[in-house]
């Protein structure tokens, strides 16, 4: 799906979460599409494809945190922010479990700060918050639509249901332009998180070792390219103007659920070595056994359906870290 190029130009966009997967693509199709684009970033991550692109070098950078109110204050009020890209959070499930207050902070506390400032600032006219397929919890029926409840009950799942609700009140009693993102899980260049099973095996695969699998293997999930992402966040922003979509809640993904250990072989046949044989470890607490979703509300309302084959994702994902291995 093409952007609306003139939808974008000189519009000014604010993206937390910058230097993530997502934000980092996100952010570097905003700038070609002649956004001014105000990035806020708390760490320096050298490695993570914002700066290996040079797009931030093409951004303006704000230092800080989400968990900062005079921070964002400034922020929105100080460039004069028109859309807001929310993707900062802290996504690591097995970190979440292990030191959840900071997860709770970010995720959480972080999200309702940023809608606060928004709504000081009062000018804003799209502000879309990335939740997550994990917002749902567990459920019998699936594929999750978005009418289901959000029944998160670990620290990372409940932090992206906090964190949606909230969202979702703002929108509802203020009447601000809030819409919210239930991403299915996500992989493409950028991932620096060895543990998430797209990234770890690739990185695997390229070494010539056996990927490993922490958990048996038959957990089902939805798998989506993060350019598709970044064109589902684009077209919802456009579809927003005039205040369209004021508390919507979309799901994107494939629609094409398969088990941790298809994926991996999925990766496994796509690289040097199809001959690998993964490691099953069985051993994955506080995951959800089956988690996918429903994308037919983005299909209808919307028009975003995903451009890439699962393989077409894989072997451009599979090239970013090719050649970042080999620049190392």
């Amino acid at each position: 799906m093409m952007a609306d190029a003139s939808f974008w130009r000189d519009r000014r966009v604010l993206i937390t979460g910058c230097t993530g997967v997502l934000g980092s693509w996100l952010t570097a199709e905003l700038v070609e599409l002649g956004a001014d684009v105000v990035g806020l970033v708390r760490d320096w991550v050298p490695q993570c494809q914002l700066a290996r692109s040079g797009t931030m070098e093409r951004i303006k950078v704000a230092r800080g945190s989400v968990t900062d109110p005079e921070v964002v204050d400034r922020i929105f009020a100080e460039y004069e922010i028109q859309t807001c890209f929310h993707l900062a959070a802290l996504t690591v499930v097995g970190v979440a479990n292990r030191a959840p207050v900071p997860t709770f902070e970010t995720n959480v506390r972080g999200t309702w700060l940023m809608l606060e400032a928004a709504r000081q600032w009062g000018r804003v006219e799209q502000f879309v918050l990335a939740s997550s397929d994990k917002a749902y919890g567990s459920h019998d029926t699936l594929p999750y639509t978005e009418d289901a409840p959000l029944q998160g009950r670990h620290p990372y799942d409940v932090s992206k249901s906090c964190a949606d609700l909230i969202a979702q009140t703002y929108a509802n009693t203020y009447g601000m332009p809030v819409a919210v993102t239930r991403c299915a899980n996500m992989y493409g260049g950028g991932d620096l998180n060895w543990n998430r099973i797209v990234p770890g095996t690739i990185r695997s695969t390229l070494l010539n070792e056996r990927p490993i699998i922490r958990s048996d293997g038959t957990m089902k999930r939805d798998y989506v390219y993060v350019m598709d992402i970044v064109s589902a966040y684009l077209t919802l922003a456009e579809a927003m103007q005039g205040g369209a979509h004021t508390g919507g809640t979309f799901n994107f993904g494939v629609d094409a659920p398969r088990t941790v250990l298809e994926m991996v072989q999925a990766i496994i046949k796509l690289s040097d070595h199809p001959a690998l044989e993964p490691v099953i470890l069985g051993n994955a607490p506080n995951e959800i056994q089956n988690q996918y979703l429903s994308s037919e509300r983005a299909h209808k309302l919307l028009g975003w359906q995903p451009q890439h084959t699962l393989e077409e994702g894989l072997r451009e994902t599979m090239a970013w870290y090719r050649e970042m291995m080999n620049a190392e």
